[in-house]
């Protein structure tokens, strides 16, 4: 039974990563289109700096369930937020270090795809 409810979980999450990927290439495509090349690039390199982290949160939190095991579904958690933000930050420092950027559209992008992230309740109802 905890397999199942892990991997309901797990699939939830997943499909909120696959939201925000969407929302993030659609949102690079209109960069790209409307103001060209630079400001596509930039605007993906914003939502993988969302997207990216959120995957591997998803991974790492959703990798333990059931009431014999709390101590590791809390440890999986915190291990989970803790990789996610760092994470974040390296990509962010790789990014503004190693490659030419605008910035509008990574930011924009990048806050358009954590809107998603914030809004999933409403898109998603449990049975």
């Amino acid at each position: 039974m905890s397999k199942v409810l892990a991997r309901r979980g797990r699939w939830s999450a997943y499909k909120l990563v696959m939201m925000q990927a969407a929302v993030a290439g659609g949102a690079s495509i209109l960069f790209f289109a409307v103001w060209g090349v630079q400001f596509g690039y930039s605007a993906l390199a914003g939502g993988s700096i969302a997207v990216l982290p959120n995957f591997v949160f998803a991974t790492l939190a959703f990798s333990h369930t059931g009431a014999s095991s709390a101590a590791k579904v809390i440890k999986a958690f915190y291990w989970g937020e803790a990789v996610k933000l760092l994470l974040t930050i390296a990509m962010f420092s790789f990014v503004f270090i190693n490659l030419k950027v605008a910035f509008m559209p990574l930011f924009v992008c990048y806050v358009l795809t954590l809107i998603v992230h914030w809004t999933a309740p409403l898109y998603f109802k449990q049975s």
